[in-house]
């Protein structure tokens, strides 16, 4: 079985663009991808899209920017027809919920509960840059993979424990449950959180949009949360103090990437 699971990860990895890493690949996109539009199309119908209005006009136009950004940085790097399989679609949904999200192959919905908090084209370029950003590093491919393993490393747990009392076989379970969370899944999503910060604030920027306005959306977006998130190691993401020191931090790296494309900044 071990043997079979190290040629399983050796043969199911691979190298993103955007990243530079080796990531789980279990299940290929090309069922991955169908499954998502689907999926997308339905929640399109069961939710009240709001179109032809400014602020819609303006999450396409927005949202086209950062693919644009993503097509140019990719062309430039060598990784022409990467995004090939991608069908780029943006929706404005009518929601008090304060939320975005982007799906495998580029289908995104923004709902109208985040406008009051993106208040600009900067502040939306943002929040589509990180939201675009999980599916072009395939965040979405390497959870499904994580969580395949997690429910492979189960089924060891249970084959391990398979004679002792039904007590014993509860408490590993528990241990292996909160082990595997705490110390496995929740760090691997908040490791996306920040992978998808850092290429989203290069591709807003090499979009146009100052890098800089990042900081300042996150501020905002931490003084409406102010009080109402887990500590992190019980998130899937980072905290909102953790998150904006690593835009200031990466801030000068989107700007001389950017520079690259010809756009510069103060």
């Amino acid at each position: 079985m071990c043997v079979s699971l190290a040629v399983l990860l050796v043969f199911s990895c691979a190298k993103n663009p955007f990243t530079g890493k080796n990531t789980l690949a279990l299940v290929p996109n090309s069922e991955i991808l169908p499954s998502a539009f689907a999926q997308y199309g339905t929640f399109l119908k069961e939710n009240k899209v709001i179109s032809g209005t400014s602020d819609a006009n303006k999450v396409v136009t927005v949202g086209t920017k950062i693919k644009n950004a993503a097509e140019k940085w990719l062309n430039a790097n060598g990784y022409q027809g990467y995004l090939k399989d991608y069908k780029w679609e943006y929706n404005l949904v009518d929601s008090k919920e304060v939320n975005a999200w982007c799906m495998p192959g580029g289908k995104i919905v923004v709902y109208s509960g985040i406008l009051p908090i993106t208040k600009d084209d900067a502040g939306l370029a943002t929040v589509l840059g990180h939201e675009v950003s999980h599916a072009l590093a395939n965040h979405g491919q390497q959870r499904m993979s994580a969580g395949m393993l997690q429910q492979l490393g189960a089924v060891g747990v249970v084959a391990a424990t398979g004679n002792k009392s039904a007590e014993t076989q509860q408490i590993a379970m528990t241990a292996y449950g909160a082990t595997t969370e705490i110390g496995g899944m929740l760090p691997f999503s908040r490791s996306h959180e920040s992978e998808a910060d850092q290429i989203g604030l290069t591709l807003m920027a090499i979009a146009g949009y100052n890098p800089e306005e990042a900081v300042v959306f996150w501020s905002r977006m931490s003084a409406v949360s102010a009080g109402k998130a887990p500590p992190e190691f019980m998130s899937t993401h980072p905290s909102d103090a953790t998150r904006i020191a690593n835009l200031k931090r990466l801030v000068p790296v989107a700007k001389a990437e950017a520079a690259k494309f010809g756009v510069y900044f103060k």
